[in-house]
C-alpha cells in the first residue's frame, strides 16, 4: 500500500507528493445552492498561494509520470492538482489564476457528458454546465491536460466486468480520437475502483493508462508503489492544507 503520511510533519530527506481532488470553483448558479464541492474564488487563490508560498511545485502529467518510474527526477514538495467532471467554471474561473500562479493542472471528463450536464449529481448538487469538446481543447491549450473519468460516471462496483471495460477503453478511446493526444491518466468516478480487483488494474493496464486515482489521501512518501491506486486530498472551501500538508 502507498504510504501516506497525513498531516504529520514531512521528513525533508525524502520525496513527497500530494494530489489535489477539486470539483468546482466559484459560486453556486443563481438557480442552485452551496454545496461542499463549491470553492469560493477567494478561498481557491488563497490555496494556490498556500502551495507557491510553502515550495509545493505543481508539476504536469509527463513530469508526473516520469516520476512514477524515477521519483528522484520530482521535487522534493510535488504537487498534481486535478480537477473532475469538467465543469465550465475550471475554465471560466480557476484557469485564469492556474495562469497566473504558472501551475499546471488535469482535468478528468467523463465523456458522454461532454457539452452536457452533471445529470449523474442531480439528487445531491445544482445543474451545471461541463465543457464541450470546443472548451475541452482550449483548456489543453491553457496548460489543463484532458484525462479520463470514464463514460458515463458510474460507480465501477455496480457494474459487471464487461461494463467496467467499457467505462475504461471507450473513454480513453473517445477523448483520444476527439481531442487528438493521448489520454493517460483515469479517476474512478466516486473514488470507487470496483472492490480495488486485479480484474479493473489488468484493464487500465492493457487499455495504456499510467496510472489512476482514488480520493481519501494526503501526501505521499515517494516512491509510489501502486500507481492504479493513487489517493487523492478532496478538496472543498474548509481544507486546511497547513495541516493535511504537514506544513
Amino acid at each position: 500500500m502507498t504510504q501516506v503520511t497525513g498531516s504529520t510533519e514531512l521528513n525533508a530527506d525524502q520525496r513527497h507528493l500530494c494530489v489535489l481532488g477539486y470539483h468546482k470553483i466559484g459560486a453556486p448558479p443563481a438557480d442552485g445552492w452551496q454545496t461542499w464541492f463549491y470553492i469560493p474564488e477567494d478561498i481557491f487563490v488563497r490555496q494556490l498561494s498556500f502551495l507557491r508560498d510553502h515550495a509545493w511545485e505543481a508539476i504536469n502529467v509527463a513530469t508526473f509520470i516520469e516520476g512514477l518510474a524515477q521519483p528522484e527526477s520530482l521535487p522534493p514538495k510535488s504537487v498534481l492538482l486535478t480537477f473532475d467532471d469538467g465543469y465550465r467554471s475550471l475554465l471560466e474561473t480557476a484557469v485564469p489564476w492556474l495562469r497566473k500562479f504558472n501551475f499546471p493542472a488535469v482535468v478528468f471528463v467523463p465523456s458522454a457528458y461532454v457539452g452536457g450536464h452533471n445529470e449523474f449529481d442531480a439528487e445531491n448538487e445544482p445543474r451545471e454546465p461541463i465543457c464541450d469538446w470546443d472548451d475541452l481543447l482550449e483548456l489543453e491549450r491553457q496548460g489543463i491536460s484532458v484525462e479520463s473519468h470514464g463514460v458515463a460516471h458510474h460507480r465501477l462496483s455496480q457494474l459487471e466486468p464487461h461494463e467496467q471495460r467499457m467505462e475504461i477503453v471507450h473513454s480513453k478511446l473517445i477523448l483520444e480520437n476527439r481531442l487528438g493526444k493521448q489520454v493517460s491518466l483515469f479517476s474512478f468516478a466516486y473514488g470507487d475502483d470496483g472492490d480495488a480487483s486485479e480484474g479493473v488494474n489488468c484493464m487500465l493496464r492493457e487499455a495504456g493508462y499510467r496510472a489512476s486515482f482514488l480520493y481519501g489521501g494526503g501526501p505521499l512518501t515517494l516512491p509510489v508503489t501502486n500507481q492504479f491506486a493513487i489517493p487523492r486530498l478532496a478538496m472543498g472551501p474548509e481544507t486546511s492544507l497547513a495541516g493535511d500538508l504537514g506544513d
